[in-house]
C-alpha cells in the first residue's frame, strides 16, 4: 500500500450529491449510466459516466446520494465531458457497490 501525506488527502474534493438524473449510456466503451448529480447550489449539478450498471438500476439512482471527487480535470468520455468521479468499491466479480452516505447530509458536503 501506497502510503499519502495528510496534505495530499486534504486536496481531494470528496462531496456529497443527490443524483437527480441516470440514463443509458450506449456511446460508452463499458455499460455506463449517465448521470446528472446535484451538489448544491455553490456547486451546482455535474455531470459524470458511471459504470455502475451490474447492481443499480435508472430507478435505484435517482434521489440517492453518493460521493464523488470534484477536483479531478473534466475528462471526455465518448460525445459528454465527465465533471466528477463517483466513488464505489470493486467486487470479486468486477461489479461496483457505491460508496454512499448512511444518513441524509447536504448536497456539496465535504468529507473531512
Amino acid at each position: 500500500m501506497k502510503t499519502i501525506t495528510w496534505e495530499q488527502f486534504e486536496n481531494v474534493e470528496f462531496r456529497v450529491g443527490t443524483v437527480l438524473e441516470a440514463e443509458e449510456f450506449p456511446e460508452a466503451h463499458k455499460p455506463s449510466y449517465l448521470l446528472q448529480v446535484d451538489f448544491g447550489p455553490e456547486i451546482g449539478i455535474k455531470k459524470s459516466s458511471a459504470q455502475i450498471t451490474d447492481l443499480y438500476s435508472k430507478n435505484d439512482l435517482v434521489g440517492k446520494q453518493v460521493i464523488a471527487v470534484l477536483n479531478f480535470p473534466p475528462k471526455q468520455i465518448g460525445p459528454i465531458m465527465s465533471e466528477c468521479l463517483i466513488t464505489g468499491f470493486y467486487r470479486e466479480d468486477g461489479s461496483v457497490v457505491l460508496a454512499i452516505p448512511d444518513k441524509k447530509i447536504q448536497n456539496g458536503a465535504r468529507l473531512g
